[in-house]
Parts: structure tokens; C-alpha cells; sequence
């Protein structure tokens, strides 16, 4: 069969077949010690060989991978193990530093892989077997800050090695173990600026199993905790043989002695119903679930307010259309006397209504004649009927009236009466003299 294919086919044939067993790994098993920094590099370059080969050489070595990290059967890691990948083409991470509590209970990390170009995924398994440790834990414990580097920065094992020899030189220890490593933003600390060389600072914490130095022991000097207030750098004599290559902040370094540490013991209240025990795993419900019939919930959510919803309506609309008593049935409970009464009052007001329609209204003062000071005329009205009284002057002169006659006015004694004049209408059939001599009273 092979004799038969072309080269070319043959060698993806194989690169298939080497692929598809590459990914078959057995679990990778390690043995970090309790009290002791853990550190597992997740390296591209093992991880390139579970994808396929690409016809051109160099393709594989720029895929961007990057890797998911979680406990077999749950969604994150344990909460003592960190993860870190800075960016796609950069190795991962995972660091921690595991407790007593998780000896001689293996923990499985199922690691994932994706090639960010070509989408495809591949999964490895690392067993992590904690072992006790007579050493632990170390009774004197120092974290110091350095300001210079980045927590993968430090994580290497060569720049971890050379800081435990600069703190190794100054402390003088026997036995001198990395606790943890915790980097400055899980501290609160801000993102840096975008600016070369600098960096977001990291925490690492030692410990040894003799007392500390006295050059650890200078921060603790008033004059330093003086400086330290004032944000100033103390004067330590042992610094210059961490700056060469760390820029330690002093005023933020921490000594503890674990033996004059006094335990705090907390007394938990007693929970009260509905609060699941402190300790306990727990159970998930059955995926063979029965399904719920919410039948019931319907009828009592809107099969049965919208019933008596209905009822009322139709007890309402019988009262309000059935129930009416009407004008004949009112008029029979009601005495003859009462309906005598109001049917004379309904006629009279009618009949009231039907004489105030004919009756001859009396003209207002506006409508009398005028009487003329000046010359001692009573001029009559202006009528709507026979005027236009847009273009009439309100005060006629006696040339333009018409149709006037003379009326006696009386002067003082010894004088002659001078006669004036004004117009003879008629209004509803009564002369006008009449209404100017009921308006003069003459």
C-alpha cells in the first residue's frame, strides 16, 4: 500500500499518525513539598508537536498558543495554584505554594492548549502529588518587595536561584526555602505605565531556620521607620548586594517570627436553618429529573382570578341593565298628590317659558335720544335697522338730520323759547315725541 503512494501523501500520512498518538500522553506526575514554592512551566515548544506540521518550515514556530488551566471536574484551579501567560507567544505558568492541609491529596490539572490560528485544541493531564516535609514550616519568615521585576520574571529559575543567593549572603542560613511569590497587583497594586523598564513589582516571601540578620533588623531602627514615614529610602548596609540586580523597598519588608505568633481562634456562630454545614461536598441533583407539570400553577395564576373576574362582571351588568326600576314602575310607587304637583309645576314653567318669548322688551338707555349741551338739541338715536353705524358721527349736526320736528326748550325767565328739533320716528307703533317726552319728562 505504501509502494503505491506518492511520497508526499506518505509523509502526512505518518505526520497524522504521529499526531494522533502525541495526544495520548500519559499524565505527567509531580512531587512539590508543602511549605515550598511550586513552579510548572507549560512550555510551547513541547506542546507544538499535538498540532499538525504545516508544508512550510518556520509556520509552527509563530502560532500564538495559549493554555486553560482547571481542576479535573471543576471550572478553576485550587485556590493555593496561580496561573500566568503574559502574552500569546510566551510560555505559561503555574506557581503556588501548597499547605499542610493538601498532603497526600493528589491533585489533577487538566491543561488545554489552543492554537489561536488554526483552532485546534490539545489536552494534557498533570498530577500533583503534595509530600509532607520535616522542615516545614520554617520558623522565620521574611517578604520582601522587589520593585524591578514582573512575577514571570521572577518565577525563572535562574533569577529565583540568584535572589536566594543575595538573601542567602546577607541571612546566613542553614536551610533557605521560597515560600510564595505573589505579584504586586494581587496586592492592590495599579497597572503600570506603558513605559520601558517599568515594572508592576512582585512580593516573594523566604524562610529560614535561624534568626534574622541584623542587617534584615536595620529597617526596624527609629531612624529608618523616620525615613520610611517621610517616603524616603532607609540607609540599609547590606543593599548593595541586592542592587546590582534587585531594587528591594525596605520600608515595606516584613519579618515574622512564627513561634511569638499567638493563634487567634474565632468562634463561629451556630448556623441557623437553611445554612449548609461548614465542611461537606456538594451533590448536584440527578440529570434524570422529572419533569414538572405547571398545570395547577396556571389554573391558580389565571384560570381562577380571571373566573371571578367573569363572575363579577356579570353581576354588575344584571344590576346595572336588569335591575333598572324605570319611570312607570317610579310613577306607580310614587302618590297621585306628588305627581299633581309636579306636572302643575312642569306646566307652569312652560307656560312661563313660551310668554317670555312674545313679550315686548322696552328699549335701554343706550337706544334714547342724545341731548346736545352745546346748542340745546335732542338728537334721536342711531337704529341699526336703518343706518350704517360704521360711517355715522355719533353727534349730527342739524343739516344733515331729516324729517325733524321743533320742540319747545324753556330758557330763564324774560327770555324767548328757542325751538329745537329732531327727528319723527316711530318704534313697536309709538310716536318718537312720546319717548322724548318721557325721557325729558315733559
Amino acid at each position: 500500500m505504501l509502494c503505491t503512494m506518492s511520497a508526499a501523501a506518505v509523509a502526512v500520512w505518518l505526520g497524522t499518525v504521529v499526531t494522533i498518538l502525541s495526544r495520548s500522553h500519559a499524565d505527567r506526575n509531580v512531587y512539590p513539598s508543602a511549605g515550598v514554592l511550586f513552579v510548572h512551566v507549560l512550555e510551547r515548544e513541547y506542546f507544538k508537536g499535538e498540532f499538525p506540521p504545516y508544508p512550510k518550515s518556520g509556520d509552527a514556530s509563530s502560532d500564538p498558543i495559549t493554555f486553560n488551566t482547571n481542576l479535573m471536574g471543576y471550572p478553576d484551579r485550587p485556590g493555593w495554584l496561580r496561573y500566568i501567560q503574559r502574552t500569546q507567544h510566551s510560555d505559561g505558568v503555574l506557581y503556588g505554594s501548597p499547605t499542610a492541609e493538601h498532603v497526600g491529596k493528589p491533585s489533577v490539572i487538566e491543561i488545554t492548549a489552543y492554537n489561536r490560528r488554526t483552532f485546534e485544541t490539545a489536552r494534557h493531564n498533570l498530577v500533583i502529588n503534595i509530600m509532607a516535609t520535616e522542615e516545614f514550616p520554617l520558623p522565620y519568615q521574611a517578604e520582601f518587595y522587589i520593585k524591578n521585576m514582573n512575577v514571570e520574571e521572577m518565577l525563572a529559575s535562574e533569577v529565583l536561584g540568584d535572589f536566594l543567593g543575595a538573601v542567602k549572603n546577607v541571612w546566613q542560613p542553614e536551610r533557605l526555602n521560597a515560600i510564595n511569590i505573589t505579584s504586586a497587583l494581587d496586592r492592590g497594586g495599579r497597572v503600570p505605565l506603558p513605559i520601558n523598564n517599568l515594572k508592576e513589582g512582585v512580593y516573594v516571601m523566604v524562610g529560614a531556620d535561624v534568626a534574622f540578620s541584623s542587617c534584615l533588623r536595620e529597617v526596624e531602627s527609629p531612624h529608618n521607620q523616620l525615613r520610611c514615614s517621610q517616603e524616603m529610602e532607609p540607609v540599609i548596609s547590606c543593599d548593595k548586594k541586592f542592587r546590582a540586580q534587585f531594587h528591594i523597598d525596605w520600608c515595606k519588608i516584613s519579618l515574622v517570627d512564627i513561634n511569638k505568633v499567638v493563634p487567634v481562634y474565632i468562634t463561629r456562630p451556630d448556623p441557623g436553618t437553611g445554612i449548609l454545614p461548614e465542611f461537606g461536598e456538594y451533590s448536584p441533583p440527578s440529570e434524570s429529573l422529572m419533569g414538572r407539570n405547571y398545570f395547577s400553577d396556571f389554573l391558580i395564576t389565571l384560570a381562577v382570578p380571571s373566573a371571578v373576574a367573569l363572575v363579577l362582571f356579570f353581576i354588575l351588568g344584571y344590576t346595572m341593565c336588569c335591575r333598572r326600576e324605570g319611570v312607570e314602575k317610579r310613577n306607580m310607587q310614587t302618590p297621585d298628590i306628588e305627581l299633581v304637583h309636579h306636572s302643575s309645576i312642569q306646566k307652569s314653567t312652560k307656560e312661563l317659558r313660551n310668554m317670555s318669548k312674545n313679550r315686548e322688551i322696552s328699549w335701554p338707555l343706550s337706544t334714547l335720544p342724545v341731548f346736545n349741551p352745546v346748542s340745546g338739541e335732542v338728537v334721536p338715536p342711531i337704529h341699526p335697522d336703518n343706518y350704517e353705524t360704521t360711517s355715522m358721527p355719533l353727534m349730527q349736526t342739524q343739516t344733515n338730520l331729516q324729517n325733524q320736528i321743533t320742540i319747545p326748550q324753556q330758557r330763564p325767565s324774560g327770555d324767548n323759547y328757542v325751538m329745537s328739533t329732531f327727528r319723527r320716528l316711530e318704534v313697536n307703533g309709538i310716536p318718537e315725541e312720546r319717548k322724548v317726552a318721557e325721557a325729558l319728562n315733559l
